[in-house]
Order: structure tokens, then sequence, then C-alpha cells
């Protein structure tokens, strides 16, 4: 008969399998929870900031002057009202403002206009000859996202004169970042021994440490001149984005780089062995096994190095130039979204004013752009990502 004990577990190994009480864990996990937390308040306070102070810039009510004043005088009765002549037309319903009382079209005609008076809880006052007449102007979503004009002291307020110039330096910017950036990641992940990949990566990532004010300068005094002299002093202006563009990809080329040699240095040592038990040769194992197995690294490195340049404030803020204008010549001058921000905020600004939720604006829109990016960037790596077993 065979013998079916079992064998029990000691008390004493009882006592040792049961859960303990650790102090300094249980406090570290807090700390950690707590980190989180903070950073995901942080986000959210940013956010609300941005839309609280950008919220006014298209809810508030702005005035635009057109250039028409008072024919003969209005008593706080009439309806009928005579202007001058040119400046901007008027249509039906549009609101305007004489002084503190505020109208309402009603219809237009050759002898003047006829109006609603006093509305919105204003009076109806009498005005004397000579009177300017003031428009009502809203900043609609629609003119924010499909206009190029963009002066909001004269009521225009079209984004994409900003966004082109800030989408240029950022393409230019990647154009020098991505295959300079690349190529040296290869070369340290590849070719480079330990002692030259340890020398060369510190060297290169000395690079981000470098104040972006010393970038700009560096655009503006050495990198515009040498455009100038290879296109021609005609062909490319003092201030313009290509400059800036590749300076910015000077910048971003530390963060390009490192990340790219990151991703490729984690792609498992046997897929290299098995190329060369091939026959492959090793600029062909890091070209045809080595980048494609680090593909979402190098994908995440790109969207990262974008989103930095596409916030880089500085370098455009000296070299791209001051004014927006709707241009797709890099060597023509334009203003980008943080390159205008800083302009704006180094001016004297009232708060909540006009131009001072212009900025909250912009930098709304920034974030979403950024925002997108980082999105992306995430499907992107979600959908390349290799698992090695």
């Amino acid at each position: 008969m065979e013998s079916t004990n079992k064998l029990e577990p000691t008390e004493p190994l009882k006592a040792s399998l049961q859960k303990k009480v650790r102090p300094a864990e249980i406090f570290i996990q807090g700390f950690l929870f707590l980190c989180g937390a903070l950073s995901i308040m942080i986000t959210a306070s940013i956010i609300y900031s941005l839309g609280k102070e950008a919220l006014p810039f298209f809810t508030r009510q702005q005035w635009e002057e057109v250039n028409k004043e008072l024919m003969a005088p209005v008593n706080a009765s009439q309806t009928n009202i005579l202007l001058t002549s040119g400046g901007t037309k008027l249509i039906a319903e549009d609101i305007i403002r004489l002084q503190d009382e505020l109208m309402e079209v009603v219809t237009v005609s050759e002898d003047g206009i006829i109006v609603q008076r006093g509305i919105q809880g204003t009076n109806a006052i009498a005005h004397l000859k000579g009177v300017d007449l003031f428009l009502e102007k809203s900043v609609s979503l629609k003119e924010f996202f499909l206009k190029k004009d963009w002066n909001p002291q004269i009521g225009k307020f079209g984004i994409w004169s900003l966004v082109n110039a800030t989408m240029m330096t950022s393409i230019i910017a990647i154009l020098v970042a991505l295959p300079l950036g690349l190529s040296t990641a290869i070369y340290l992940s590849e070719y480079a021994s330990v002692k030259v990949r340890s020398t060369l990566k510190p060297i290169l990532e000395i690079l981000a440490g470098i104040p972006t004010v010393v970038f700009g300068y560096f655009a503006l005094t050495f990198m515009t001149p040498v455009l100038r002299a290879i296109f021609g002093v005609n062909t490319v202006e003092i201030y313009n984005t290509a400059s800036a563009g590749i300076v910015i990809g000077i910048l971003i080329l530390p963060l390009m780089a490192s990340m790219s040699e990151d991703a490729l240095t984690a792609v498992p040592r046997f897929l290299r062995e098995g190329a060369y038990s091939l026959g492959a040769t090793k600029l062909e194992t890091a070209l045809k096994v080595v980048v494609p197995a680090a593909f979402s690294g190098i994908m995440a490195a790109f969207i990262v190095s974008i989103s930095r340049a596409i916030g880089e404030t500085m370098v455009v803020a000296i070299a791209a130039g001051a004014g927006p204008a709707f241009t797709f010549n890099p060597f023509k001058s334009a203003e980008t979204m943080t390159g205008h921000i800083v302009r704006i905020s180094g001016g004297d600004i009232s708060y909540d004013s006009l131009d001072y939720n212009s900025i909250f604006a912009i930098g709304l829109m920034l974030f979403l752009i950024t925002l997108g990016l980082n999105i992306f960037s995430q499907s992107i790596v979600k959908r390349f990502r290799e698992v090695y077993e």
C-alpha cells in the first residue's frame, strides 16, 4: 500500500511565507504615486490656464473702427442715422457702437441706416455730429483656423501665417536632424568601440547644454551670412526661416541621435548574429535588420525631436524675423507662433487685453499640435513595437 502522507509546511516556514509589512517600500510606493499624480495635476493646470485665458479671446466683444462718422446729430429716440461715405460696409444685424451706446443695424439704405437703439442694456443717448462709429468684431473659430492674416490690432485673426512659419522651421530642422542624428546613432551603435562611444556620446550631448539664445545669435551671425554667400544677398533676407530651421536642427540633433542610439542598442544581439551568419555585411545588417527592428524607438525619437523643434523659441525670435507673413519661401522673413509670443510678451502689454489673450490662444494651438503629434507617435510605437523573448 502506497503512502499518502503529505508534507505539511512547518510553522516557521508558514510565517516566512506570509506577507510582511515593509514601511520603507510603502513609503517609496506612496512617494512615486504622488510624483505621478503631481505630474498629471501640473499638466491639467497648464491646460486649465491656457483655456481660461484663451476663452476671452474668442468670446469677448471687440470693436473695430470702420472709418465712418455721423453726418448729422442724433437725438435719443432717432432710429435713422446718416453716416459719411467710404470705410467699412455695414450690413443688417451688425452690432455698432456710438460712444457708450450699442445699436443693431436693421436695414441699410442710400440715405443711411435704420437701427435698433440701446441694445445689450445700454441707454439710448444723443450724439453730436462727427462721432466715430465702431463695428463689433468677434473672433470666430472659422476665421482663426482658416484665415492666414494675423494682426489682432486691426481685426485680423487668421492663425495660419504663424502656423505656416512654425511648420517651415520645424520641417527644415527635422530634415537636418533626422539623417545626421540617425547616421550618428548607427555609427555609435554598430561601428564605434566601447571606448569611442563613451567618448563621443557625451561630446555630442554637450550641444544640449548650450543656451538656445546662443544658437539664435549663431543662426543670425553665422548661418545667415553663409546662406547669403551661397544663394545671393538679394535672395536671402537677413531674417529668414531657413537659417533658423537649420540651427534648430543642430539644436535637436543630440536628442535625435541619443534616443535613436538607445533604440538601436536595445535590439537583441542574436538578430545581428543571425544576419552575419547569412553573410550580410555590417552595413546591410544595420540598415536591413537593426534599423527596422528599432523602428518604433526611432519614430518616438523623431516625434519628440519635431515637438522640440515646434516649441523652440529663442532661435526663431532672433533669426526668423518679426511680423507674421504667409510665405513658403524659406529665405524670407516670417514669424512663428513662439516668436510672436516672445515679441508680444516683451512689449508693453496690458493684462486681459486682446493681445494678452491672443498669447494664450496661440499657446493653446501649440499645445494641440504637440498633443496630436504625441498621440500619433503613440499609435506608431504600438503598431511597430517588436517584442523579443
